[in-house]
């Protein structure tokens, strides 16, 4: 199965909430979300409310939620949009 980077700032807020992460605030035209690892890890997610988000943001994304791997992260957040 190939990747897909093709995701709205709307997509990935919606996937983070189904997965434990609360909204914090709203600044312009981004979402800071927050969860808590089961290790007491706080992650800090900012979102940009876009319609398509640039790879290199989705990067930063992945990177800010812990991912391990970007390709593996963009499946996932496929598979739970």
């Amino acid at each position: 199965m190939s990747r897909t980077t093709d995701f709205s700032g709307r997509d990935i807020v919606k996937v983070l909430r189904s997965h434990g992460y609360q909204f914090v605030s709203r600044t312009g035209s981004h979402v800071q979300m927050r969860d808590t690892t089961d290790d007491g890890e706080v992650r800090n997610v900012t979102v940009p409310m876009k319609q398509r988000i640039p790879e290199g943001t989705l990067r930063n994304i992945a990177e800010q939620c812990g991912a391990n791997e970007f390709d593996e992260w963009c499946e996932w957040a496929d598979r739970n949009r």
